[in-house]
C-alpha cells in the first residue's frame, strides 16, 4: 500500500505543477509506479479541465475560445512538458539522418518548422473539440478525452518497448508496464466511454479503440526513428491520443 501510495505522489509531482512530494530516491521501480499512477493523473486534470470549461462557457464565452483557454490552462498544470514532447517528437520525425541525429534534434531545446506546425495543429485540434464538447455538455466525453491520454502513455512503456537510451526519463519508465496494467487501465475508460456520446453507447469504445491503437503505431514508429521511446515520445503519444479522442466523440454530431 506504501508504495502505491508513493507511486501516486510521484505521478503527481512528475506530471503536475502540484506541491507533492514524491520518494527521495527515484529508480525505475518508482518511475514504474509512477506511469502506472498516470490515468489518476489524467482523470484528475479532466475533472479540473470540465469544471473549467463550463465555467467559461458559462461565463458567455465562445466554445473555441474556451477549449483553447482550458487547453492552455492544462499545459500550465503540466508544466508544457507534454506539448514540449511533441513539438521535440515531430522535429525528430521531421530530420534526416540516423537515430542519433534525430535525438539529438529533438535535445537542441528548440521548435523547429516541423515541431511549431504540430503544436499548431495539435493544440488548435484539442481547443476546437473540447471547446465543441463542452458546448454539448458533454462533460463525461471531455474527462475522458483528457485521461485517454494518459492511458496511453501506460502502453507506451509496457514491456518490450525499449528506452531510446540509458539517461532521461524515458530510461526510467520505459519497459515497465505488464500489458495486463495497460488493459487494466483501459478497461475503465471504455466503461466511461460508453456514456461519452449519447445515443451511441458503441462509438464511445470504439473511440478509444482507435485513438490507442494510433497511439501505438505513432509509437511504433518512433522506436524504429529513435531506436526507442523518451519522454518527448510519451509526450506526443499523450497529445494525439486527447486530441483523436476529442474529436472522435464528435463525430456525427
Amino acid at each position: 500500500m506504501r508504495n502505491a501510495v508513493a507511486g501516486w505522489a510521484l505521478a503527481f509531482s512528475w506530471l503536475t505543477v502540484l506541491p507533492v512530494r514524491g520518494p527521495a530516491d527515484i529508480g525505475r521501480p518508482e518511475g514504474r509506479r509512477a506511469i502506472g499512477a498516470a490515468p489518476v493523473v489524467g482523470a484528475a486534470l479532466g475533472a479540473v479541465a470540465a469544471g473549467l470549461l463550463w465555467v467559461l462557457l458559462w461565463a458567455g464565452l465562445d466554445p473555441a475560445l474556451s477549449g483553447l483557454l482550458t487547453v492552455g490552462a492544462l499545459a500550465l498544470l503540466t508544466r508544457g512538458m507534454h506539448v514540449d514532447g511533441l513539438a521535440d517528437t515531430a522535429d525528430g520525425l521531421g530530420c534526416y539522418g540516423p537515430p542519433e541525429r534525430a535525438r539529438e534534434v529533438m535535445r537542441s531545446g528548440g521548435a523547429g518548422p516541423f515541431g511549431v506546425a504540430a503544436l499548431v495543429v495539435t493544440i488548435g485540434v484539442e481547443a476546437v473539440a473540447l471547446g465543441a464538447l463542452g458546448a454539448h455538455g458533454a462533460w463525461l466525453a471531455a474527462v475522458t478525452a483528457i485521461a485517454s491520454g494518459r492511458v496511453a502513455v501506460v502502453f507506451a512503456c509496457r514491456r518490450g518497448v525499449p528506452a531510446s537510451g540509458t539517461r532521461g526519463f524515458g530510461a526510467l519508465v520505459a519497459d515497465s508496464q505488464p500489458l495486463w496494467a495497460a488493459a487494466a487501465w483501459a478497461l475503465p475508460l471504455v466503461a466511461a466511454a460508453l456514456w461519452a456520446v449519447p445515443g451511441r453507447w458503441w462509438q464511445g469504445p470504439v473511440v478509444i479503440a482507435v485513438a490507442l491503437a494510433g497511439a501505438a503505431l505513432l509509437v511504433r514508429h518512433c522506436v524504429r526513428r529513435f531506436d526507442g521511446v523518451n519522454g518527448d515520445v510519451l509526450g506526443a503519444a499523450l497529445e494525439f491520443t486527447v486530441a483523436a479522442t476529442a474529436v472522435g466523440f464528435l463525430l456525427g454530431s
